[in-house]
């Protein structure tokens, strides 16, 4: 019979915090004159993480006044508007993509 050591439960199972440290500012001198800098994928989550903190929630009224055109029939659908805003979102993430590359 084997004994496990002590500490440690059988079966269990131990996982270090692997989650990304996030620094908010670049470059910046530790207490012993240590540099930090930012990856720039750290950078583009920070930009991301602005983004979606000020994209505003849901506006419930404008929702509920389509919901109630759609139910009597009011609401028109221009499948040209909706074509041309594709359009234009892909050619801005191809734009980005480009930008990076």
């Amino acid at each position: 019979m084997k004994i496990e050591s002590a500490g440690k439960l059988p079966g269990a199972v131990q996982t270090p915090d692997t989650r990304p440290r996030v620094e908010t500012s670049t470059p910046r001198a530790g207490a012993g004159g240590d540099k930090v800098e930012l990856s720039a994928l750290s950078s583009s989550l920070q930009k991301a993480e602005a983004a979606i903190s000020e994209t505003p929630v849901v506006d419930r009224k404008r929702v509920d006044e389509i919901k109630l055109a759609i139910s009597e029939g009011r609401f028109k659908i221009d499948a040209n508007k909706i074509a041309d805003g594709l359009i234009d979102s892909v050619r801005q993430m191809l734009d980005a993509q480009g930008e990076r590359g």
